[in-house]
């Protein structure tokens, strides 16, 4: 069955969640289209953050509440990934060490303004209400890179940033493990109550990746998108992954368009989901995936927000940043 535009009840303010003394999780609803979390930790002598986001306006506001913890400025911004929602803010951390890994610079130097700019432009992701406004938004890659991971410490706490190990999300996931704390910043590998999206990294990655997030044993999970969790959110995750990859080999065995797999398919429980046209570019990444294409291989990704977009009765993807 396709799918209808979704309505959205106004948003309430982000929020500044302790999750551990001194590590704030800063969760931004409604966790939809380009409002992702953020972190940030505080030392008595450092300050990082975890993430920009997707507007200047927001990403100010979330300076401001940094603002607000301490006095000291932003040491090190480390970004899980390079998707724009995670790294349009960047360049207004200017007193800051940017920290991924190294196909994460790679992605938004090629990208560049000239890639915001298309974004801006094509009308793919709309507010009702007007906008989005991204504001006037620069590059800023990370100029510290890493292949397979790096710790950054917050005075004396060990923060361990390792890669996903495989294309997942994107082809440069990230996330970062508080030992001590049993705390886990993972990055968009996980939703918590959106719709998980492979189009730029991999569905067969993805199962992998989260998977192997269970290895950490952590207690405390803050998504890239959505509340604050606990370790049951691996599965739900990989309760979604299973799904889409199940439904993939058999359309793609009987020789079903993506498109109108996702548009016959009863997403069950996934249907609670936010953001549900995802199934479509994830059947995509699956099926082209099923063709040869090695994980992470660039894909129309044009050609396939289309197909979301005839998913979601032809409207353009609902964005309330």
């Amino acid at each position: 069955m396709s799918s209808s535009p979704q309505s959205h009840a106004p948003l309430g303010p982000p929020e500044l969640h302790e999750v551990s003394d001194g590590v704030f999780a800063y969760i931004q609803p409604d966790g939809t289209w380009w409002i992702n979390n953020m972190g940030v930790l505080v030392g008595k002598k450092h300050t990082v953050a975890v993430d920009s986001t997707s507007t200047v306006a927001r990403t100010r506001a979330f300076k401001d509440a940094i603002a607000g913890l301490t006095g000291n400025p932003v040491h090190t911004l480390i970004n899980t990934h390079h998707h724009g929602d995670h790294t349009n803010g960047n360049f207004l951390f200017d007193t800051a060490t940017i920290v991924a890994h190294e196909r994460c610079r790679d992605a938004i130097l090629a990208d560049g303004k000239e890639g915001i700019k298309r974004l801006q432009s094509a009308g793919i992701f709309v507010n009702p209400d007007g906008g989005p406004d991204w504001g006037d938004i620069e590059p800023a890659p990370p100029f510290l890179t890493y292949t397979e991971g790096v710790n950054v410490f917050v005075d004396d706490l060990r923060c361990e940033v390792s890669y996903a190990g495989t294309p997942a999300h994107t082809t440069n996931d990230s996330v970062i493990w508080l030992p001590e704390r049993k705390l886990l910043f993972a990055g968009d590998l996980v939703f918590n109550g959106g719709t998980p999206f492979l189009l730029m990294g991999s569905v067969a990655g993805a199962l992998e990746a989260v998977a192997s997030l269970k290895r950490f044993g952590a207690e405390t999970i803050v998504p890239g998108h959505g509340p604050v969790a606990g370790p049951g959110l691996i599965d739900d995750v990989l309760d979604y992954l299973t799904f889409v990859m199940e439904l993939a080999k058999k359309g793609h065995a009987d020789g079903v368009h993506p498109l109108e797999l996702a548009r016959g398919t009863d997403l069950g429980k996934f249907a609670e989901l936010s953001d549900s046209e995802r199934i479509v570019g994830n059947l995509h990444r699956a099926y082209f995936e099923l063709d040869g294409a090695e994980r992470g291989a660039e894909i129309d990704g044009v050609r396939v927000l289309q197909d979301m977009m005839t998913y979601n009765g032809g409207q353009p993807l609902t964005c309330l940043a």
